[in-house]
């Protein structure tokens, strides 16, 4: 499938100002209808404050402001930058084409916060709540092909958010987790669009594979007055198999298609089938386009596998802020460029943190091979009400975004966010956690799912934690007690002023058959506090062959968070010489030695330094390595001495090797502190793996 074929922007005669329009192309790729369809993208007339009703007029005395969509009212980007406004109105006109007349015209909404009604020339056409899923309106019957319309979108966004799903936006009153909040992003932001289709449709669907990777799943739903008589024509394209039809209730089940000569969809190739679905009926045809990745991910045991091999998941933190746009991307190249920087930092999965992210991010994922941890929008507070707005939010999270093959992990709560932090000590917060991971395994029962991330695990799939310590030693023996205690508790600042000590597990011991993953980690103030800490919490992590995988904290600085492997503008620092790439490669070595402070990592002796150390592989077949030395400054990424050979070593996927004693005498050039551990792979003569040691002198 070729990248132009869904990026395609709505057609020139059917867009109102194209050429200055924001967010121009199609939104929905895994849902593609974009042969017909009209963009809403753009200004806006806009009025904050005010009733939940349409305007009387369409003067400038009713509509003082003009708002650019598809950016939260917060943001610069969308000219209005109205802090803590907990209503507003928008406007615009709007001319259906008349090439579709006869068939229903629909409204979409990617996603708006909170609850929004919506009018058409006066007429009520819908409301939604939920400021993270998204929503359509049939405005068939209120409109004409060919004449000018009226929308309005009035829009609610409480300061207090404590029982709604919000993420990360700032709630007043506070969250209990206000320290880690950012300035909220309410009203539009994600893209508005016109488009076509029969009375009898596709609602939704869902591609994936199958446990023998050789085949391609097809489910989903009709909806229409014709739904019992229709017949559904599938075709997976590019793949020399025969179209297949099926009727609604098959589809419902579930189509397999079995592929002759399947291409696997992997992070080093992400092949993706372009599939076309198309609904036929005596009323009409709505045809659908999207795209599969054949591949399979699971857990066996305490281990991950993808395609039948072996897996260790490096993944990163992805909160999805930019600094004028808010949660929203300035525009679809922002997606390429953050996944791009996580895949050169040698990340291979992003966790998008508490956002149900725009389906454009998804499809890059899914074409640029980056595996993805999905999870929605976390509440305040603990409330029937709050734990009803939370659930809420599953069925359209895998409805929507469950066919994509990057896709892999499903979250839900996070930290006891939205559970009051006391899972243990409350019951209805343990069945909220259960009723929400029931409902997502009925969803989907193809994906491993974290029940609660980072401790108070409940019912689920993988164990994870999060653990923060920017001291070498105490971030050693934390990891060291979850791996060895019985019943494990580690403990968590939840606030600046309090320390608690969190159970892993609420109930009885960490099972032995599940994967176990630090889900975030991380620390320092500086570049070269954070590089050094990456190295020496990161090796730490791959000294235990029982871990199977970890999340940096994090991609990019958010506001007052700058703990990025990039800052806000997604430039990337320097890291104190020690890249991203290097700790998060697929070989490593793994130091015994406790460093003392960024710039002294390890003393010298008699002119010499000295240390036994493993190397840890990640690859997929056993390496024989050459473990190399040479010097540079400190601080520096490359060495400028010529390599000395300390010793060969064979190293077996998923096994920490043999120790290996690495003795180095101080180079005469004083100014020369920094050890270069290279690996070189024998076969090939290349570096596959390398760190580094700042030495203090004698």
């Amino acid at each position: 499938m070729t990248y132009a074929s869904l990026t395609t922007a709505a057609p020139a005669d059917l867009q109102r100002g194209a050429a200055a329009s924001p967010r121009p192309e199609y939104p929905r790729p895994d849902l593609d209808r974009s042969e017909r369809w009209l963009s809403l993208n753009g200004e806006w007339s806009f009025r904050p404050g005010g009733a939940a009703e349409p305007s009387a007029s369409g003067s400038s005395d009713d509509w003082p402001a003009r708002i650019v969509v598809p950016f939260a009212w917060e943001t610069p980007a969308s000219g209005i930058g109205a802090h803590w406004l907990e209503r507003a109105s928008y406007r615009r006109e709007f001319v259906v084409p008349v090439g579709w007349h006869g068939e229903r015209v629909i409204l979409h909404f990617g996603a708006v916060h909170h609850l929004a009604t919506v009018w058409v020339d006066g007429v009520e056409v819908g409301t939604h709540r939920g400021g993270y899923v998204p929503f359509e309106l049939d405005v068939t019957d209120v409109v004409t092909p060919g004449a000018s319309h009226e929308l309005v979108v009035h829009v609610e966004a409480p300061n207090d958010k404590l029982a709604i799903a919000h993420g990360k936006q700032r709630s007043l009153p506070a969250d209990d987790y206000d320290s880690c909040a950012f300035t909220p992003s309410s009203g539009i932001w994600q893209s508005v669009w016109l488009e076509p289709r029969a009375a009898t449709h596709l609602g939704w669907l869902t591609l994936g594979s199958t446990a023998t990777l050789d085949t391609v799943t097809v489910r989903g739903e009709i909806r229409g007055p014709q739904s019992a008589d229709a017949s559904v024509h599938i075709a997976v394209l590019d793949a020399d198999v025969a179209p297949v039809e099926v009727d609604a209730a098959r589809l419902a089940q579930g189509v397999s298609i079995r592929l002759p000569a399947p291409v696997l969809w992997e992070p080093a190739n992400p092949h993706l089938y372009p599939v076309e679905v198309e609904v036929r009926t005596t009323g009409g045809v709505d045809r659908v386009r999207s795209h599969a990745g054949v591949r399979w991910f699971e857990t066996r045991g305490d281990q991950f596998f993808l395609n039948g091999r072996r897996l260790s998941l490096r993944g990163v933190l992805d909160q999805g802020y930019w600094p004028a746009t808010g949660i929203t991307a300035p525009d679809d190249e922002s997606f390429v460029r953050d996944l791009e920087l996580a895949r050169d930092a040698g990340f291979n999965l992003v966790r998008k943190h508490l956002k149900l992210e725009d389906p454009r991010f998804l499809f890059h994922a899914d074409r640029l091979g980056m595996l993805v941890w999905a999870e929605p929008a976390s509440t305040g507070r603990f409330s029937a009400a709050a734990a009803q707005a939370f659930e809420e939010q599953v069925e359209p999270m895998v409805r929507r975004d469950g066919g994509h093959p990057s896709v892999v992990v499903w979250g839900l709560y996070n930290e006891e966010w939205g559970l009051d932090w006391d899972v243990p000590g409350d019951v209805a917060k343990q069945d909220a956690i259960r009723a929400a991971v029931a409902l997502l395994r009925s969803l989907d029962d193809t994906r491993p799912l974290v029940d609660n991330s980072g401790w108070t695990h409940v019912d689920t799939d993988l164990v994870d934690w999060h653990v923060y310590d920017e001291h070498p030693a105490g971030w050693a023996k934390k990891v060291q007690t979850l791996l060895e205690s019985e019943r494990p508790t580690f403990p968590v600042a939840i606030a600046v002023d309090r320390v608690v000590d969190k159970l892993l597990m609420v109930d009885g011991p960490v099972p032995a058959d599940r994967p176990l993953v630090n889900s975030e980690f991380g620390g320092g103030f500086t570049a070269i506090d954070r590089g050094w800490n990456l190295h020496w919490q990161t090796q730490e992590l791959r000294r235990h062959d029982r871990i199977s995988g970890y999340v940096w904290t994090e991609l990019t600085d958010v506001e007052h968070e700058s703990a990025g492997i990039a800052d806000a503008a997604r430039t990337v620092k320097d890291h104190g010489g020690r890249p991203p790439q290097h700790a998060n490669a697929d070989t490593v070595p793994v130091f015994d030695v406790v460093p003392v402070a960024p710039g002294r990592d390890v003393a010298a002796g008699d002119g010499e330094v000295a240390f036994t150390m493993a190397v840890s592989h990640h690859g997929p077949t056993a390496v024989e390595l050459e473990v190399r030395t040479a010097w540079s400054a400190r601080f520096a990424a490359e060495p400028v001495t010529g390599p000395v050979l300390v010793e060969r070593v064979t190293v077996e996927p998923f096994v920490l090797s043999d120790r290996v004693r690495v003795t180095a005498a101080l180079p005469a050039d004083a100014s020369l502190r920094r050890l270069h551990v290279l690996l070189t792979d024998v076969a090939t003569g290349t570096v596959v793996g390398r760190g580094s040691l700042d030495v203090i002198p004698d």
